[in-house]
């Protein structure tokens, strides 16, 4: 895998209390920036596709029985 450096910016507070967080979990800030990020895009990649399996579910319909025929009149079903 290649990998990119980039410049982040952030207030210096914030990047003392990730620098303990890092130590924490025997990493650098740079790989638990990278983690958190991978995570995020794996989230995103998979609420795509679940979005994508869900929308072509609907597009096809659902199966309810009546094989595209309807056998009853409204007035009967609504009957008081």
């Amino acid at each position: 895998m290649e990998y990119q450096n980039i410049t982040l910016s952030i207030p210096k507070d914030l990047l003392r209390k990730v620098k303990h967080i890092a130590i924490e979990k025997q990493t650098s800030v740079s790989g638990l920036l990278s983690k958190m990020l991978a995570d995020i895009v794996q989230r995103e990649d998979s609420y795509v596709q679940a979005r994508s399996r869900h929308l072509a579910i609907l597009a096809s319909g659902f199966d309810m029985g009546t094989q595209g025929r309807i056998t009853w009149h409204r007035d009967d079903i609504h009957a008081r």
